[in-house]
């Protein structure tokens, strides 16, 4: 069976779930994932893609090596304008996620919370449920969404409730995080590698478990 992880941003894919694919992995699953946004021209006062050639180059070069540590099968990357697909139809985004939907036909598939505070989050989910609408040849069975730390926990007021858990191993979502070295912040910054940790440890408390991953179930086909 095939999952497909579907994230705006390099890096969303490892802190929303790479332990929980990580453990689907090594029961046999074949994992894949979609990254949409560029993620690096909002940080400029104007987006310029030539002037971020090298930074998007060495980003994309990171992708590949973090999802090579848990063995995702393939990595598909677009370049949408980071933190701007508000500025994107929401239709070309959709195209996207259904040509490769239709490529990986995965049964899972994980992406972001609809309420995060980025835009490029919610507008994820949103392009997620048009593109897997339940009809009859729909390969999709199962959809969760995960949080996303410094975007999930930022915006008010906190609605994210998770339903689903899956305890995990955390060393490979830490050194997976670790290949971001563009990405990744200092603690106590959320995006690093004491807060991946904190957080997998109070998920675990909720659950009696040592390092957990929580989600929201949006949709279940039994």
């Amino acid at each position: 069976m095939n999952i497909l992880i579907i994230v705006a941003h390099p890096d969303d894919e490892v802190l929303g779930c790479f332990g929980t694919v990580e453990k689907l992995i090594k029961q046999g699953y074949e994992a894949y994932t979609l990254i949409l946004g560029e993620g690096k021209t909002s940080r400029d006062e104007y987006r310029n893609l030539s002037n971020k050639q090298d930074e998007i180059s060495e980003l994309q070069n990171e992708i590949i090596k973090a999802n090579n540590i848990i063995r995702v099968k393939k990595v598909f990357i677009e370049t949408f304008p980071d933190n701007r697909f508000d500025g994107v139809e929401l239709l070309d985004i959709v195209k996207v996620i259904s040509k490769v939907i239709n490529d990986v036909k995965p049964e899972i598939i994980f992406t972001h919370f609809e309420n995060d505070l980025n835009i490029d989050h919610q507008i994820t989910y949103k392009a997620v449920i048009t593109a897997t609408r339940p009809m009859d040849n729909c390969f999709v069975k199962e959809i969760y969404s995960f949080e996303i730390l410094s975007s999930t926990e930022w915006n008010y007021p906190l609605s994210f409730s998770p339903d689903t858990f899956f305890e995990i191993e955390i060393n490979n979502k830490q050194k997976a995080m670790l290949e971001y070295k563009s990405e990744l912040r200092d603690f106590p910054h959320p995006r690093s590698i004491e807060g991946i940790e904190l957080n997998a440890k109070y998920n675990g408390m909720r659950v009696g478990k040592k390092y957990v991953e929580a989600f929201k179930s949006v949709r279940i086909i039994k």
